[in-house]
């Protein structure tokens, strides 16, 4: 059974103008050291992406996703390993909501990044481990409201409720006080393993944990690209549906410009000029 008797997390309503995103100088450095997803065992689910739907691969860490694989699971003891920049907020709580109602053990590994909403699923773990290099990144919501002054002045006491439920979380699962944590939060905090366990925010330093050999390998160097250049892009202060526009219209030109030759057109995106655009806009 459960170990911990962890609290529902408050549910919200998605605002119809919010855009969530993840933050831009830690999506930077996950884009930077991927490490692809392998086949997950029987018990055993991975998170090796944003959270939300991910426009790129077509998949992200969804609770439509999770809650299909706890159901394939059953009632047996789970690991969720964890490599991800974060995302959507409310995704993140609907998937913590999820595992912390599992009813066997829930094992959480960081074998690289639980950042923002990913730290927020972590919490969930009966026991929490972090591998060595692994950091977990705690801040405020994160996201852009578009909308005139009325609206942006409802989003400000929107977005302290949104910290509030996220602050509740943390409070429950690591017993800090309710300023302490606050202030991890407005500092916006990486916390390593150590730290992260002296913080309450990890249980175990474990020194066996890491992510598969070669997995880094087997990523799709054009997903990798993509990524990457997302990533300069957010640096640069795009939002993150201006970058999916921009992005979209660099890829899909490949294939409509008929002054291409037809191998070029067939290839679809250039690669090469990614990589030039990501070094641009990291000059």
């Amino acid at each position: 059974m459960s170990l911990r008797k962890l609290p529902e997390a408050r549910v919200f309503a998605r605002p119809h103008n919010y855009q969530w995103d993840a933050p831009s100088y830690v999506l930077a450095k996950w884009a930077e050291a991927p490490i692809a997803a392998g086949a997950d065992g029987n018990t055993t689910i991975s998170m090796f992406d944003v959270i939300g739907e991910d426009v790129w691969s077509g998949g992200g860490v969804t609770a439509n996703r999770i809650s299909a694989a706890l159901r394939s699971i059953g009632n047996r003891d789970i690991t969720v390993r964890i490599n991800s920049p974060g995302g959507d907020m409310f995704e993140g709580i609907s998937i913590y909501n999820m595992l912390r109602g599992h009813p066997a053990k829930v094992t959480i590994e960081v074998i690289g990044w639980a950042a923002s909403a990913a730290s927020i699923i972590a919490m969930a773990g009966d026991e929490i481990r972090m591998g060595l290099g692994t950091f977990m990144m705690v801040h405020n919501a994160w996201g852009a409201v578009v909308g005139n002054r009325h609206d942006m002045r409802e989003t400000a006491d929107m977005f302290d409720g949104f910290d509030a439920a996220i602050a509740d979380i943390y409070e429950a699962r690591t017993g800090m006080k309710r300023a302490s944590i606050e202030k991890l939060m407005d500092a916006e905090t990486f916390m390593g393993p150590s730290e992260a366990v002296k913080n309450g925010f990890a249980d175990v330093v474990a020194d066996d944990l890491s992510a598969d050999a070669g997995d880094a390998k087997n990523m799709d160097r054009g997903l990798m690209a993509r990524r990457q250049t997302e990533a300069a892009l957010a640096r640069a202060g795009f939002s993150r549906t201006i970058r999916s526009e921009m992005l979209s219209e660099l890829i899909g030109s490949a294939t409509r410009d008929a002054g291409q030759p037809s191998a070029a057109r067939d290839a679809g995106i250039d690669e090469v000029a990614l990589q030039r655009l990501i070094d641009i806009l990291r000059s």
